[in-house]
């Protein structure tokens, strides 16, 4: 009989991929070296990111189903593969010159290692953590949260050391070392396989952990319609997330009246706060459930946006962003471990490829609401109202799919055959 795997180096090894895809959100680090050497404009060079993150969507939404059917190993592979290449390709365009090669490889295929390493590891994550879905999940994400963390001073170094071409050269190849050998150890448990004492404990009512309210393949989930509640949960949540860390510090500037200086502070300091939330909710989310967890999400959040325009002490100005900013990455963390609780684990990385797709929405119309709102009337302030609009709206819907998850567990309660 084969041995089972160490559910926690399965852990590590997502830790690994995401630490690796996610220094895609240390791209500033980039920009001003682009800029002058090259005379790009800021747009030009922000593009590249927008791109990636796009094609992160695309991808994990049409490549979900190969996650499936190939399983983490492969799926790992694949993502090393188009995440080494689209930065080692990025140095390339660089010593070229040409801002079109630096969209394909780091906007389109960087894009898709993105997409593909972000639901690889995820969805078997939460195959081997049944007892403790919210705490795998959050691990992982939370490497993806904290990685510009790791690499913004790495790339900051390389740059000034040997050049902007040969760093993309050097993470290109580092990236797709990492992500190739944490694969290596990818893969789902053995069938019927659970936790040592864990089925002893769910059968004596000792465990907190509810069962599944279906098993659904991906093109089942779509037709259901807390399928579209997820999604619009989620786009709601990374929407004003995404808008208040474009716009932050001149936010912080106009509203709470503090200097350039703090106000730079406080954006270093989100990207923790951000980081700290994927752990910490999504572990939370295991004991109070993920409607529950989705529910506080909304409630803090409209309470935090309405009250932001009117606070102008710099403090609690900030609690306030750190607080938002930890809803927005418990947001991210705890998805996938709502998925399973919802639709299942039998197709859940092609669903959660599904639900992403949300993320890429929300890049794009965040930080336009923000904009339009701010050249309309003048000032933030506005913006943060319509956003707290937005939270009312997520938290009739979070609302509303818990009184559907009453009534479908009441129904299998009844006849554990019935379809849900």
């Amino acid at each position: 009989m084969e041995k089972s795997k160490n559910r926690w180096l399965i852990a590590a090894s997502a830790v690994g991929i995401h630490i690796s895809i996610g220094s895609v959100y240390a791209w500033s680090v980039f920009t001003k070296p682009l800029k002058s050497q090259f005379g790009w404009s800021d747009g030009e060079v922000s593009f590249t990111f927008s791109l990636a993150i796009l094609f992160l969507g695309l991808s994990a939404a049409y490549l979900g189903h190969y996650v499936e059917k190939h399983g983490p190993r492969k799926s790992g592979t694949l993502a090393a593969l188009f995440f080494g290449v689209g930065i080692a390709g990025s140095g390339l365009a660089v010593n070229l010159g040409s801002l079109y090669m630096l969209y394909l490889f780091y906007g389109v295929l960087g894009g898709i290692g993105l997409g593909v390493g972000y639901i690889a590891p995820v969805s078997t994550l939460v195959k081997w953590f049944p007892d403790r879905r919210g705490l795998a999940t959050g691990l992982a994400i939370m490497g993806f949260g904290f990685a510009s963390l790791i690499s913004s001073p790495i790339m900051a170094r390389l740059i000034g050391s040997v050049g902007i071409a040969n760093t993309f050269y050097l993470l290109g190849g580092l990236y797709f070392i990492l992500m190739f050998f944490s694969s290596r150890y990818l893969s789902p448990p053995p069938k019927d396989w659970l936790p040592a004492g864990f089925k002893e404990k769910v059968d004596a009512g000792k465990s907190p952990v509810k069962r599944d309210i279906a098993h659904l393949t991906a093109n089942q989930a779509v037709r259901t319609r807390r399928f579209y509640f997820l999604w619009l949960m989620l786009f709601i949540n990374v929407t004003c997330g995404i808008a208040i860390i474009s716009v932050a510090s001149p936010v912080a500037q106009e509203i709470a009246g503090m200097s350039a200086l703090s106000a730079a502070t406080m954006v270093g300091l989100m990207g923790l706060f951000n980081g700290i939330g994927r752990i910490g909710w999504a572990s939370f989310s295991d004991y109070i459930g993920r409607p529950a967890t989705y529910t506080a999400f909304f409630v803090i959040q409209l309470l935090a946006f309405f009250i932001l325009p009117q606070t102008t002490h710099s403090l609690l100005f900030q609690l306030l962003i750190f607080l938002i900013m930890t809803c927005y990455g418990g947001g991210f963390a705890s998805i996938p471990a709502y998925i399973g609780d919802l639709f299942g684990t039998r197709e859940l990385g092609a669903i959660h490829g599904y639900i992403l797709t949300a993320w890429s929405a929300a890049g794009l119309v965040g930080p336009s609401i923000a904009s339009w709102v701010h050249e309309t009337t003048g000032n933030y302030s506005g913006s943060l109202t319509v956003f707290a609009g937005f939270f009312a709206v997520a938290l009739v819907i979070s609302l509303w799919i818990r009184s559907d998850i009453h009534r479908l567990r009441k129904m299998n309660q009844k006849d554990p055959t019935v379809p849900a």
